[in-house]
Order: structure tokens, then C-alpha cells, then sequence
């Protein structure tokens, strides 16, 4: 694994370790914390654990085992050559075998952005019981007949020009800020902990490769996964909360199709925006801790 550069763990708080395992192959690197209960936090597109951070930090580690991994070709983890390894079937299929590493007790699970999808897929595929789950500007459900894809989305599958802009200019991962409610919350040392590990070319195919895992179609091959997730949560008994920033300018209009499809979620919307993790890590943390029969 490359060498997590002195300035990026400086940001992370004493007491969270760096670790690697190797999964199908795969060398993953993923942040834990404490010895309790298992909590499962997975980011989304172009992060990595680092999000959780500030999250780890605020739960106790006598109550809680965090456990916040690296999908592949993001953050530490190993970075696929192939650009088409980039399936929600691929990512949710490693991360299954992840979690069966390293957990052996029923868990919590916190989701964003891919993170919602491919962690609960990964979470509802576990010999252990889902206890809680905690949802953070996500999208864990199908298109509609006549979906309007996102201008980002629309843009990722630009023939050349979003090659040129992914790979070349690093979007998004360089331009974090541009999705936040608050745009001091990610800057100068935070955004370069961002932006370090997609730094090469050759090592940054990711990015573009999940933002065209999200459906353009109904006949998109993410499509039946996001079904599956759908359902899931519709039936989940068990405690959720929703933590929104309302000024996600990719999906901070699905907050209420969320909350239509688990009536009793407990809801907060904020003024944050994409990576709410970097602007309301307390919020998330208390969440965390507040889930009933955690």
C-alpha cells in the first residue's frame, strides 16, 4: 500500500488506526476505532475514509468499533487497472468479503453518496443483523419512468471531453467545495487529503468510472442492485436516521423520496451540502449513538 503522506495523518485524530487487508485479491485500507459495537461507515465518489474522521473521533471507543474502509480505486485502497471493474456488482461483491473479514457481531451501518447503495448491499448481505442505520445525502433507489439523469451524471458520460475533465483536471475530486452548503469546510489541508491519492493519472480512473455506475437508463446495469436496496429498506424494521444537506447540488432533492420510502426514519435536514460529514460530523456521530437498541 502507498504510504499515507505525514500531512493527511496529522489530520486524523490520535487513537484511529490505518490498517490493510487483503480481500479477492485486493489490498483494502480502511480506518478503525474502539472495541464495541461494529459501526460500518462507507463513503461514497471521489472520497475515502478520511470523511469519517471527525465521526470516529466523537463515539465512544468503549461502545463502539468503527470501521470505515477504502472502496477500491479510492483513498488507499488498490486501484484497478481496468477501468471496467467499476460495477456496483464488482464493488458490492468486495466489499461483502470485506466485511466478513472483520466483523462478527451485528452492526450499524452508515452510508453516503455510493456508500448508501454498495454499503447496504454489502450490509443486507451479512451472516450478522443490520441493528440501525444512518443515511447521509444518498440515493439507495432505482430511477422513475422519465428520470432526468443530473447535469454531473449527463456530464460523465460526454464522450472525451468527461475523460479530458476526470482524468486530466481531477473533477471532481479538486473541486470538493463546489457541493457544500458551507464552502470553508473543505479547503487547504482537507482538500488536498482529497485530491493526494487521485494525484495520477493512471490511478484515477475511478471517479469517472462510478459516476457512470449511476443509471442513465432503466436498462442501466445498477438498475436491478438499486432495486434490491429499495426493497430492503422498505422493510427494515429496525431504527434509521436521515441526515440531509439540503444545498447537495447533485441530491439534495431526493431528501423527501428517502423519507417517503422509510416513514419511520427519524429525519433532519441541514444547510450543509454533499460531504455533510465534513460540516456536520457531531450531528452524524450523535445519530450514531442515538439509534435505538444500539
Amino acid at each position: 500500500m502507498e504510504k499515507i503522506p505525514d500531512f493527511i495523518m496529522e489530520q486524523i485524530p490520535e487513537g484511529i488506526q490505518s490498517k490493510t487487508t487483503l480481500v479477492d485479491g485486493y489490498e483494502i485500507h480502511y480506518l478503525e476505532k474502539g472495541s464495541g459495537i461494529p459501526v460500518f461507515l462507507l463513503h461514497g465518489n471521489p472520497t475515502w475514509s478520511f470523511i469519517y474522521r471527525n465521526i470516529i473521533d466523537r463515539l465512544d471507543p468503549k461502545k463502539y468499533r468503527c470501521i470505515a474502509p477504502d472502496l477500491l480505486g479510492l483513498g488507499f485502497s488498490e486501484k484497478p487497472a481496468d477501468p471496467n471493474f467499476h460495477t456496483l456488482a464488482n464493488h458490492k461483491n468486495v466489499m461483502i468479503n470485506f466485511l466478513n473479514k472483520v466483523i462478527d457481531d451485528d452492526f450499524i451501518f452508515v452510508g453516503q453518496d455510493w456508500g448508501g447503495p454498495i454499503g447496504l448491499l454489502t450490509a443486507m448481505n451479512q451472516s450478522y443483523n443490520i441493528k440501525g442505520m444512518v443515511l447521509l445525502n444518498t440515493s439507495i433507489l432505482p430511477p422513475r419512468e422519465n428520470f432526468k439523469p443530473t447535469l454531473f451524471h449527463k456530464f460523465s458520460h460526454l464522450p472525451f471531453i468527461s475523460d479530458l475533465a476526470f482524468r486530466i483536471f481531477g473533477f471532481p475530486q479538486n473541486y470538493l467545495s463546489i457541493a457544500q452548503g458551507h464552502k470553508d469546510s473543505i479547503r487547504g489541508e482537507v482538500s488536498k487529503a482529497y485530491s493526494y491519492p487521485l494525484r495520477k493519472a493512471k490511478d484515477n480512473i475511478a471517479p469517472l468510472m462510478m459516476a457512470r455506475m449511476v443509471p442513465d437508463s432503466l436498462e442501466h446495469p445498477s438498475v436491478k442492485f438499486l432495486n434490491q436496496t429499495k426493497a430492503f429498506a422498505e422493510n427494515f424494521k429496525g431504527p434509521v436516521s436521515i441526515i440531509w444537506g439540503k444545498n447537495d447540488p447533485v441530491l439534495g432533492r431526493l431528501s423527501s423520496a428517502h423519507t417517503r420510502l422509510i416513514t419511520h426514519a427519524n429525519f433532519t435536514e441541514t444547510d450543509g451540502g454533499h460531504f455533510i460529514q465534513e460540516e456536520y460530523p457531531g450531528l452524524i456521530a450523535n445519530a450514531i449513538s442515538e439509534l435505538e437498541g444500539s
